[in-house]
């Protein structure tokens, strides 16, 4: 998920991350990522280890995806936070006053199964009534589905919106998905990444071995973004849909923590 947030993918796939956020992680991928590059994501605010380089810029922390351009942008600095187990959001939001529907996609290039996922994980969101609708259409959404490349080290991808709209694409990764799976499980996963497309960061963003499994790991306070959402705990909360890591064939539906952070936004 996740990555984004949101979990790479290790020896055994008994336990994965969001997005590349796995319990055993892969470390081979930051060989080829620079020190400067890996210095200016902590200073970002985001976990840098295990960056996996890919096509138009990193992802970090499993699942979240980072253009070159977002290493190098003006970010805004407030709220600049170390962060306990409690939900978190990024600077930049959806633009839903008034309403908003955003349309979701499925490449038909991946498989057909992979629809009634998409299609509960957007079930989820609207039993919530929030400003925010999804709908799902046949191609071209706001957000769209597709295929990560073969050789990502994760489970699933996406990143955070810009100039009010939603982030455009959430990359699966089908060896590792599957044909055929578990609907609970890909659900959250697809909800997690949706997430992280509307502005959600990880819940366990204070200490991602919470969910993952290792040694502890602050994300450090953050100038791209980790504000606190009123109302969520300060406490660790295990079943949260945005941890950074999910166990295989885990169903982690939106608790009550996790709607009260998803009403106070939208």
């Amino acid at each position: 998920m996740k990555v984004n947030r949101l979990l790479l993918v290790g020896a055994m796939v008994a336990a994965f991350g969001f997005t590349s956020c796995q319990q055993d992680e892969e470390i081979a991928t930051q060989d080829s990522v620079s020190e400067s590059t890996l210095n200016r994501i902590a200073e970002l605010g985001f976990y840098n280890k295990n960056v996996e380089k890919v096509e138009g810029g990193y992802v970090v922390e499993g699942d979240i995806f980072l253009s070159e351009s977002d290493l190098t942008a003006a970010h805004n600095t407030q709220a600049l936070r170390v962060g306990e187990s409690e939900q978190y959001r990024t600077t930049n939001l959806v633009n839903a006053s008034g309403g908003r529907t955003i349309t979701l996609s499925l490449d038909s290039k991946l498989p057909a199964s992979y629809g009634a996922s998409l299609d509960a994980a957007i079930a989820r969101y609207n039993a919530l009534n929030l400003t925010i609708k999804m709908a799902r259409v046949s191609s071209g959404g706001n957000i769209n589905i597709t295929a990560a490349p073969r050789n990502a080290q994760y489970l699933a991808s996406a990143g955070f919106p810009s100039g009010g709209n939603p982030y455009g694409s959430v990359k699966v990764a089908t060896r590792y998905i599957g044909t055929d799976p578990n609907l609970g499980w890909f659900t959250t996963i697809l909800a997690h990444e949706i997430g992280h497309c509307i502005g959600f960061r990880h819940t366990d963003y204070m200490d991602r071995s919470y969910s993952c499994g290792g040694g502890y790991a602050n994300e450090g306070a953050s100038n791209v973004g980790a504000i606190h959402i009123p109302g969520t705990p300060t406490g660790p909360d295990a079943n949260s849909w945005m941890l950074a890591c999910i166990g295989n064939g885990q169903n982690r539906p939106f608790n009550n923590n996790d709607k009260t952070a998803l009403t106070y936004l939208y």
